[in-house]
């Protein structure tokens, strides 16, 4: 038995016997980490972006839609390569494994790239159709630019990152990820604050961070600390391959699909009432998802554990680790939420000191904190779903948070309350699923019944 072989069966019995609640937790630290030092830097993004004017700061919250579309793309090959992987190591399919590793990592680079070269053509229509206003679209050209060359290198480190997550890596993963926050941090004072670059500097900062991300992140790959490899001998030819990667990762693209389609029609209903209530859902929106990293970063804890022991078909760790991540993720997320609450004002106004954003953005991320409480029911069910192959159901309950629910809810809200209606849309959608997926939940939790499971383990 060689070393990376001892490794791969040091991590089986780590996956398949250690604690329960110990793993999804060990699981989720660095993942945890990794979101709220990313979530912490496009804070500071926004902040040092909101001091060139409201236009400015809108134009962050214009091309936030245009990643969320990137990250549709790596998550999609990410999850879907990577939920197949971990079921297939946890069935000992090394070869197999590795396969999709190979095949999920070069499909992420190349869409990556495709849709970076198609953006750069279509600038223009792309920032009108992202919600752009005129004036904030001056700012949003500068700072896209960036984002659309980085494109490749950005789609394929969520994969990278989602592979290594399902392969119970997860602190490699927060290494490359964290790196690139922190020097994004860093890089943004230097080009805007030192060398005066404006948005420009923003989002050469951007696209520097994430070339670097990238690259620490294939290291990790290529110097054998993974169970899998990186290697384009081992890039499928099958096309069943292909479809299986799309159709598990389907779900991750749907629910980014539709987040991106949501948060376009958000910038679009707010523009009609300024810069102001663009910038102000922007930073709503960004605070609100620092806050909901938590129960995310635990979530995405959970997938690895939940795939891995079901292709060992030890379905009574699943069911428990499914319990546990619910609850520990309800409990963090009402401990980070309360007094971001209490502060939402001083929180807004240290983005933007203008009193319409402070007005509109006050309420709005109040809104959105207090309907997050609603999340990690269907959010965990969902993931669920999909770590565990059930490609319909994980499809069905990505689509209503973001999508399904959240867009009739804009379209009626908007109409009927005008711009209070616009910040109470995606709240109310919360809501609503929440009370749907109550159903759902007990749907998943039936395909693991305890007496399925191949042994009794502990928690």
């Amino acid at each position: 038995m060689d070393e990376r072989e001892r490794k791969q069966a040091a991590q089986y019995r780590k996956m398949t016997e250690q604690p329960v609640g110990k793993l999804v937790a060990t699981l989720a630290i660095p993942t945890i980490l990794s979101m709220l030092i990313s979530n912490f830097y496009n804070m500071v993004d926004t902040a040092f972006v909101g001091e060139l004017g409201t236009s400015a700061s809108g134009a962050v919250g214009i091309v936030f839609g245009y990643m969320a579309i990137l990250q549709a793309i790596g998550f999609m090959c990410g999850q879907g390569a990577g939920s197949t992987m971990s079921r297939k190591l946890g069935n000992k399919d090394i070869e197999g494994a590795n396969r999709y590793t190979s095949t999920g990592f070069f499909m992420s680079l190349t869409l990556g790239a495709i849709i970076g070269v198609l953006s750069m053509f279509f600038l223009t229509p792309l920032i009108f159709l992202l919600g752009s206003t005129s004036t904030i679209a001056v700012y949003a050209k500068q700072y896209i630019r960036f984002i659309i060359v980085a494109a490749p290198f950005q789609t394929s480190s969520l994969t990278m990152n989602n592979l290594l997550r399902y392969e119970g890596k997860a602190k490699l993963g927060m290494i490359g990820l964290m790196t690139g926050a922190v020097l994004n941090i860093c890089g943004d004072a230097l080009f805007m604050k030192v060398l005066h670059m404006g948005v420009y500097g923003a989002g050469l900062s951007t696209m520097l961070t994430q070339i670097i991300s990238f690259c620490i992140l294939v290291y990790m790959f290529l110097s054998g600390k993974t169970q899998t490899v990186l290697s384009r001998r081992q890039v499928s030819k099958k096309i069943s391959d292909y479809f299986n990667i799309v159709a598990t990762g389907f779900p991750s693209l749907l629910r980014q699909a539709l987040n991106s389609i949501s948060t376009m029609l958000l910038n679009g209903n707010a523009s009609m009432y300024g810069d102001a209530a663009v910038a102000a859902m922007s930073i709503a929106s960004r605070v609100g998802f620092f806050a909901m990293s938590v129960g995310l970063g635990i979530g995405q804890g959970f997938q690895p554990v939940s795939s891995f022991n079901y292709g060992a078909r030890k379905f009574d760790r699943v069911k428990k680790a499914y319990w546990f991540t619910l609850g520990l993720s309800e409990t963090l997320l009402f401990i980070g939420v309360v007094p971001i609450f209490f502060l939402a004002e001083p929180v807004v106004r240290i983005f933007r000191d203008d009193p319409q954003v402070i007005l509109y953005g006050t309420r709005a991320l109040k809104l959105h904190l207090v309907a997050l409480l609603f999340v990690p029911l269907s959010m965990i069910t969902e993931m669920g779903f999909q770590s565990t192959g059930q490609r319909l159901l994980s499809s069905i309950t990505s689509s209503m948070r973001s999508g399904v629910i959240m867009i009739p809810s804009l379209l009626i809200l908007s109409k009927l309350r005008g711009m209070n209606g616009i910040m109470e849309a995606q709240p109310a959608a919360y809501v609503i699923t929440f009370f749907i997926c109550i159903i759902f939940s007990r749907v998943f939790l039936k395909s693991v019944t305890p007496h399925q499971s191949a042994s009794k383990s502990t928690v």
